[in-house]
């Protein structure tokens, strides 16, 4: 089995109770997490409360109201990113990676290094300014043919890729 701490992927921070190497996202990624949850609600909220503001007009009570709930959905959203943030969870070994996610709607990816296909590294503005990187395993198959993992540190996202690009091509070189 591969060490996670032999590729220089090791986190400072304690294991989380799933499991010893299983790895969770730094927390440089909890406020992009964060951000996008409170957009995801928000931005939505806020075009239906504009929506609102001109059908009823500036000034009424009800307007004041959504105002409040527009405030009281955009924390929800944040909270929503905390918790998808914090079970979040990713895991290199020697059979290909896995991602774990969720905790009332817990989902686990496995990707054999068998189906990997090819790997890219994804970095928006937002995610370059956080030192963050998205890391695309796109594999073979039709039905969920690529597995997305935001929020990883940009160098342990480059790791990961090499790492998998390696035992894509010793799996390649075998067969």
């Amino acid at each position: 089995m591969i060490e996670i701490d032999d590729l220089g992927l090791g986190d400072a921070r304690p294991a989380p109770a799933s499991g010893p190497d299983w790895q969770p996202l730094p927390a440089r990624a909890r406020p992009l997490f964060m951000l996008s949850g409170a957009l995801g609600i928000g931005l939505p909220a806020l075009i239906a409360l504009v929506v609102a503001a001109v059908v009823l007009g500036p000034g009424t009570t009800l307007l004041a109201a959504g105002a409040a709930l527009w405030l009281l959905l955009v924390a929800i959203g944040a909270w929503m990113g905390l918790r998808k943030y914090r079970y979040t969870l990713w895991l290199l070994d020697a059979d290909g990676f896995a991602l774990r996610r969720g905790r009332m709607w817990h989902s686990e990816t496995r990707v054999p290094a068998s189906r990997v296909q090819h790997l890219d590294i994804r970095r928006g503005p937002i995610e370059r300014r956080f030192g963050l990187s998205t890391l695309l395993v796109h594999t073979a198959g039709t039905r969920q043919h690529a597995v997305a993992v935001p929020g990883l540190d940009a160098d342990d996202a480059e790791r990961l890729r090499d790492h998998l690009a390696r035992q894509v091509e010793h799996d390649d070189d075998d067969a």
